[in-house]
């Protein structure tokens, strides 16, 4: 048995991937979607909206310090954290409904990891050329133009970078104002260390990592197998049509794919295409375009890669008509998943529309449980919570139900009234005092409702309480 001193490598090193510029369809709809989702992401938090004097006036604001989350009129308090969870089940369910009818889009065209990789590559190829030109760069030794090239890419990702960054922060306090603190050094440590990590996994997963992390970071390339069946439609080969493959003009017993790789050149995943399905493909049609371009050039029928289900192929290959391509996206699954994801995004936009602007908690203060006043009555102590969902100061008036013995005393307060400051919590003490002899004194519980009445609107809100008498 031969044997050697070079030890055996169990890890095949990474082969650069420098994919082919390509028109078509399916790049112009990623261009798009490109533009948009940016636009999206960099803009959104100069976005103006008036929230009073109390916060930045700023359409989407995530504020830390209260736990709360802001999108234009709506408002998501900390005790409402059943909508955050509803989004975050309704965005499971999409991305299950979308992969058992269309495969992997979301990779393919939404996905930031997409989305930003596309951004880097354009600027690669603007500075360094298409693909063989960054295959010969590659390859070349360092000299002074492959360190120009590659400084000056590595500066426009690190620019690219920086604004993936900063734009994040933007959207945790007023943008304008935070970015002339960033720039004069004047922000929070915090502010420039979240800069920092984002700015260097932006660089990292979009520049250097690319489809490494989609191969090997990412769990949704092995989560999609089990949501991915026979009628899911997804890019495809038709080998029944292409094989035997080969060059040449004399094509007699040969199928229509010329073996040109061109579908392999532009791949930003580096696989073959025609191999059949496999776990890097990320569905982003690029190899659909080019060969629908090499298809027109030598005269044959584009569509030799296309989207199609596995159904289709056997059907076609059989020289049936494929189905309906409604049939494969109306089918019991995907029926289902958009029936749980309707269900969940109704109930949330009850749950929006119907909440009151005001709310109220109110915990009893329990050590002591009472306390017995000079003249003999009877006093609770109740810690109040008054939030306040309007864009301005409001008046707030308390009354008490279910008891005409007690009387009702706020803490720093004249009379029963308190000014609750704009879309805040306001905290209040608020005492409940029974006369000596009282039947709410004597007795051992009483049952009451606390309530709370917007001085402006005349709405109003209430929470069920105890007062604990001396008992007999």
């Amino acid at each position: 048995m031969p044997t050697s001193d070079v030890p055996e490598r169990l890890y095949k090193s990474r082969e650069p991937v420098f994919p082919r510029r390509v028109k078509g369809l399916f790049r112009s709809l990623k261009w798009w979607l490109m533009i948009v989702t940016l636009g999206i992401y960099y803009l959104s938090p100069w976005f103006r909206w008036d929230r009073g004097a109390n916060l930045p006036d700023q359409a989407i604001l995530i504020d830390l310090a209260e736990r709360r989350f802001f999108f234009m009129w709506i408002e998501i308090w900390p005790h409402e954290f059943y909508f955050v969870a509803g989004l975050l089940i309704m965005a499971g369910l999409g991305l299950f409904l979308f992969t058992s009818a269309l495969g992997r889009v979301w990779c393919g065209y939404a996905c930031p990891q997409t989305v930003w990789t596309d951004l880097f590559i354009l600027t690669e190829r603007w500075i360094e050329g298409d693909r063989n030109a960054r295959v010969r760069l590659w390859n070349a030794k360092w000299d002074g133009r492959k360190i120009r090239l590659r400084v000056f890419k590595w500066f426009v990702w690190a620019v690219i970078s920086v604004a993936t960054g900063g734009a994040w922060v933007f959207y945790f306090a007023d943008a304008p104002t935070l970015l002339v603190e960033l720039v004069t050094l004047n922000a929070h440590p915090v502010a420039y260390g979240t800069v920092a990590v984002l700015t260097s996994t932006t660089f990292l997963f979009g520049g250097i990592a690319r489809e490494q992390i989609c191969i090997y970071a990412c769990p949704w390339p092995r989560i999609q197998a089990a949501m991915m069946d026979e009628d899911t439609i997804t890019i495809a080969y038709r080998e029944w049509r292409g094989e035997p493959r080969g060059r040449g003009k004399k094509r007699a017993g040969l199928g229509d794919c010329i073996d040109c790789s061109a579908c392999v050149n532009v791949c930003p995943m580096g696989i073959d295409i025609r191999d059949g399905e496999q776990l890097e493909c990320i569905t982003c049609g690029l190899c659909i375009d080019a060969c629908d371009e090499m298809m027109e050039k030598v005269g044959k029928p584009r569509g030799l890669v296309d989207y199609l289900a596995l159904k289709d192929e056997a059907k076609e290959r059989a020289g049936d008509n494929p189905v309906s391509i409604w049939k494969h996206i109306l089918r019991a699954r995907t029926i289902m998943y958009t029936a749980l994801w309707s269900g969940v995004g109704i109930a949330l936009l009850v749950m929006l529309f119907v909440r009151a602007d005001i709310d109220l908690t109110v915990r009893p203060v329990r050590n002591p449980t009472f306390v017995t006043l000079a003249d003999g009555s009877i006093r609770n102590t109740y810690d109040v919570g008054i939030r306040n969902k309007h864009g301005e100061e409001t008046p707030f008036y308390f009354s008490i139900t279910g008891s005409d013995g007690l009387m009702l005393e706020l803490e720093g307060a004249k009379g029963v009234s308190v000014v609750a400051p704009a879309d805040m919590e306001y905290k209040q003490r608020l005492y409940l005092i029974a006369p000596k002899g009282s039947s709410e004194a004597t007795a051992d519980r009483t049952t009451l409702r606390i309530w709370i009445t917007d001085g402006v609107s005349g709405e109003r809100a209430y929470k069920d309480a105890v007062f604990n008498g001396r008992g007999q």
